[in-house]
């Protein structure tokens, strides 16, 4: 025996599939849209238990109150034109939470999008299925977010705004941008030959990684640059092209990485208090202004990176200048602290 489907069946098979949505949904949604367009054709009944069924094969509706059939003659055409609204709006909330399930599976990854707006304080970007939002604080300090531009993204979370309806909140300074940028342009770090230990940053600034590799003769720093610096150079350029990003040998030997973490500063010698986490690292006068850096971003990248407070010391006679940069406390970054006998002129930082 053949099964002749309707026309209604057919269109509810096509619209769930076109949609990503399973029949059961859009009928729950049709149902759900009689009852409300009922209970506004007939006010009285706006308190009752009313519950409306529909055929999946026929499409014929049925209104019932205590199990009784009180379907109103001609109630179908009127049903129809009223929930007509209401039956689009449930289907695009029901795609909307596909959608943002789908989603879910993606954070903590790299997407794409295109900036299809902005006002002035947060950036909205067409990333396939939906939109995402950039907020401001999680923006990259002077980069311009112009519409049609795209950019690649950190997808941080998925939270509820004011009126409940989820936001996918995207990043641009996020440390794991940068640790995912990597993965996806170094193969050893994808296959796990590589491994990146942390990530900080400043971002649009300076960023300081760490690298490490315990298997011999892989070079973590060599395939982290690439040849002729060409992977961190593309990494760069996902970032805006002027966020200097540093490679760092990681080594349990602790003075080993406060050593390699202030690169590209040339040091003498480094003294460490274990039981403070405190480190003081003497250097020539010529090389403190590479170690501190402008505004002391060196040292306080590498504060952040061994998690040591830094002293800066330089070797010269009748002149000694610090620069301090406190060690982060878990969840907690401390700003760095400069102290200085003589001032000393920083902006002779080599780059």
């Amino acid at each position: 025996m053949t099964i002749v489907k309707s026309e209604f069946s057919l269109a509810l098979n096509q619209v769930a599939t076109e949609r990503g949505i399973s029949p059961d949904d859009v009928i729950a949604s049709i149902e759900a849209a009689i009852v409300a367009a009922y209970k506004r054709e007939y006010p009285d009944k706006i308190e009752a238990e009313i519950i409306a069924k529909v055929s999946k094969d026929t499409g014929e509706s049925k209104i019932f109150e205590d199990k009784k059939d009180i379907t109103p003659p001609g109630f179908g055409r009127i049903a129809a034109q009223t929930a007509k609204q209401v039956i689009l709006q449930k289907i695009r909330e029901i795609e909307k939470k596909t959608v943002i399930t789908h989603y879910k599976s993606q954070i903590g990854a790299l997407v794409k999008g295109r900036i299809i707006r902005y006002d002035g304080y947060n950036a909205y970007l067409d990333i396939g299925k939906t939109e995402a939002v950039l907020p401001r604080e999680e923006q990259i300090k002077n980069e311009r977010y112009q519409v049609n531009n795209t950019l690649v993204v950190y997808l941080k979370e998925i939270s509820d705004d004011k009126f409940g309806n989820p936001r996918i909140i995207i990043s641009r300074i996020d440390p794991r941008l940068i640790e995912e940028l990597f993965k996806r342009e170094v193969p050893e770090i994808a296959n796990g030959t590589v491994e990146i230990k942390k990530v900080v940053r400043e971002p649009g600034e300076r960023a300081k990684v760490a690298v490490h590799s315990s298997q011999g003769g892989v070079d973590p720093v060599g395939a982290c640059v690439g040849q002729k610096g060409v992977r961190v150079q593309t990494v760069t350029d996902e970032l805006g092209g002027t966020e200097k990003i540093d490679i760092i040998q990681w080594s349990k030997d602790e003075k080993l990485f406060l050593i390699a973490a202030l690169s590209p500063a040339k040091i003498i010698s480094v003294d460490i208090d274990k039981d403070i986490r405190k480190a003081k690292v003497t250097v020539d006068e010529k090389e403190a202004p590479l170690a501190i850096g402008k505004g002391g971003i060196n040292v306080n990248l590498a504060s952040r990176l061994t998690e040591h407070e830094i002293d800066i010391v330089q070797t010269a006679e009748r002149k000694e200048a610090t620069a301090s940069a406190a060690t982060p406390l878990p969840q907690q970054i401390t700003q760095p602290q400069t102290t200085s006998q003589n001032t000393t002129d920083t902006s002779k930082e080599k780059t």
